[in-house]
């Protein structure tokens, strides 16, 4: 039977249920309507409320899984961060290896196989304490071995690696299993970047000879530290790479990336890349030109852009052109440019003005001072030539007579047959020609202008780009020393105040000393004028929408897009904040 209590709350309810029926009962059909309608108002808004309450408490966190896939122009031919030479090379070898240390999108250098590092008061020491934890993909622990083989196969001169001249004059040296010791032969600030090279498992490099190593698997197959490791390559009939799959390391040291998998697509040339896009066979692309870059950003596609530190300028060849020796030609030549006129039409603005040895983005001195456009530039010009005794010839040629020599202001510009920079070269030829300048342009093939013009420095004038580090070291473009080849002071500028202050930046540590040195380096540029310095290109990369987390920031090569690659993800979740670890 039941007891009381029980039959009690029976009635209690039917009753409330009577009441509710009864409430709606005796009501009318419209009546009935208006009131479920506004019954239904409640509950909706409830629900709303509630919604947004959630929405306000919680925080989004991202979560695992996805893929996403990279379309890049060019095959890999080695995976392997001392061979790496193509931005293909390059692009792989940054998201399966890992570095002592690790560039940050913010320009910073942090740990990344390293715990903690030490540099002694004479900056000739640099002490390395590797993570316990930190294991190469196939589960071998990371040591000091395999830090020293890296650098060994990085000096090594048969192998000639282009990391090569960053490490010469450096000793590795093993203290124990987790600990090695880089000793330099003189203060080297921008040493700490060397440090981003990826490391080599030794357990599988130690035993190939010099002359094998270029041909091994491993160059293919990798097994590194990084973020990502190898799963599957796919190749065409005639053995060449379409595709590389990339797995994320569970066992990273920086943590397991979200995205589970990425694919990196091999295409020919730009226009099989970007009908690739089009056809969404792959979510993201770089290594366009400013052209298409601006049709895509119209169609409304995601672009996200970063100031490059390369500049790009005419440098002056004295020795080969005793024309330049006449300062007021150069200075001539550079006040007649229409530097804005090559951002709007060549770069189609994917680019920045630059007036000094520095890109504009990671100029030391802070702000950058604003490029202003000249209306009255060709009258400034002329007036700078004809003040300092240039006429026009009968031609229209402007000459100028001496005791020592004759001069005509008639001279050549060597450079790339890259579009962007023919396009640039023709606007340089077309307005210097209005102040009396014959200019003959020069278009070479990449590897011909550096072999058999740019290495012997056979040139008048080179329009070419300059690529500056993180580091910010200009000692190997404007030092005395580097006039020669394999030295890159293609103005071959000598100025002796100049190489002390060069020397100077790149033994401090001090960043406010280097700043004012630099300073006084900019200073000395700018009164010789040894090069005319146009503009910085900016980073082009266009991304799928729905990839969150990713942060370009300063990149030096376009393989650092993927710098936090471990932070991207393609899903979220939302969670209030006390369950957030």
């Amino acid at each position: 039977m039941e007891n009381s209590k029980t039959i009690l709350h029976k009635k209690i309810r039917v009753g409330l249920l009577e009441k509710l029926g009864g409430s709606s009962a005796g009501l009318k059909s419209k009546e009935k309507m208006v009131f479920y309608f506004f019954a239904a108002l409640i509950v909706l808004g409830t629900f709303v409320t509630l919604v947004k309450i959630n929405n306000h408490i919680s925080v989004e966190v991202p979560m695992s899984g996805g893929k996403i896939t990279e379309g890049v122009v060019g095959s890999p031919r080695f995976i392997n961060p001392v061979l790496a030479l193509s931005d293909t090379d390059r692009d792989l070898t940054s998201l399966i290896y890992s570095g002592l240390l690790r560039a940050t999108p913010e320009g910073d250098l942090v740990n990344d196989l390293s715990e903690k590092y030490e540099i002694s008061s004479d900056g000739l020491r640099y002490i390395f304490y590797i993570k316990e934890d930190a294991i190469f993909h196939d589960g071998t622990p990371v040591t000091a071995d395999d830090v020293l083989l890296t650098i060994s196969l990085a000096k090594n001169d048969l192998l000639k690696s282009p990391r090569r001249a960053s490490w010469e004059g450096i000793e590795a040296e093993k203290i124990d299993e987790k600990t090695v010791v880089f000793h330099l032969a003189q203060p080297y600030a921008p040493f700490l970047e060397n440090t981003t090279l990826g490391i080599l498992p030794a357990h599988i490099w130690k035993d190939y000879k010099t002359e094998e190593i270029i041909f091994s698997d491993f160059n293919a197959n990798p097994v590194g530290s990084g973020p990502y490791k190898f799963k599957s390559l796919t190749k065409d009939a005639s053995g060449i790479p379409t595709s590389y799959t990339l797995t994320s390391f569970n066992d990273y040291i920086l943590g397991r990336p979200y995205i589970d998998e990425i694919e990196i697509k091999f295409y020919e040339n730009e226009e099989l890349l970007i009908r690739a896009y089009n056809k969404r066979e792959v979510d993201n692309i770089h290594a366009i030109s400013p052209e298409k870059a601006s049709e895509l950003e119209q169609e409304g596609k995601k672009i996200i852009t970063s100031p490059l530190p390369r500049v790009f300028g005419v440098f002056f060849n004295q020795n080969h052109s005793t024309l330049f020796t006449n300062k007021e030609v150069r200075l001539a030549l550079n006040e007649v440019i229409p530097k804005e006129r090559i951002i709007e039409e060549v770069l189609h603005q994917f680019g920045t003005v630059a007036d000094s040895p520095l890109p504009p983005g990671i100029s030391i001195r802070g702000a950058r001072q604003r490029y202003t456009k000249n209306e009255d530039n060709v009258e400034q010009a002329l007036q700078t030539l004809e003040s300092n005794g240039w006429e026009r010839g009968e031609d229209g040629i402007m000459i100028k007579e001496t005791r020592k020599e004759d001069f005509r202001l008639s001279f050549s510009v060597s450079t790339s047959n890259a579009p962007e920079l023919k396009a640039v070269a023709n606007i340089l030829k077309d307005e210097w020609s209005k102040i009396g300048a014959e200019v003959e342009l020069k278009f070479f093939e990449t590897g011909t202008l550096n072999q058999e013009v740019i290495r012997p420095r056979k040139y008048d004038a080179l329009l070419f780009g300059e690529i500056v580090g993180r580091d910010l070291d200009l000692f190997a473009f404007w030092h005395s020393s580097q006039r020669n080849d394999p030295g890159l002071n293609i103005a071959l500028y000598t100025n002796i105040t100049a190489d002390s202050l060069l020397e100077k930046m790149r033994a401090t540590l001090n960043k406010r000393e280097k700043g004012s040195n630099y300073l006084l380096f900019e200073k000395e540029i700018s009164n010789d004028i040894p090069a005319i310095f146009l503009y910085s290109p900016d980073f082009i990369y266009v991304v799928n929408k729905n990839i969150k987390g990713l942060e370009v920031g300063i990149v030096t090569t376009p393989a650092e897009r993927f710098l936090n690659v471990n932070e991207w993800h393609l899903r979220v979740d939302r969670v209030w904040p006390f369950f957030v670890n």
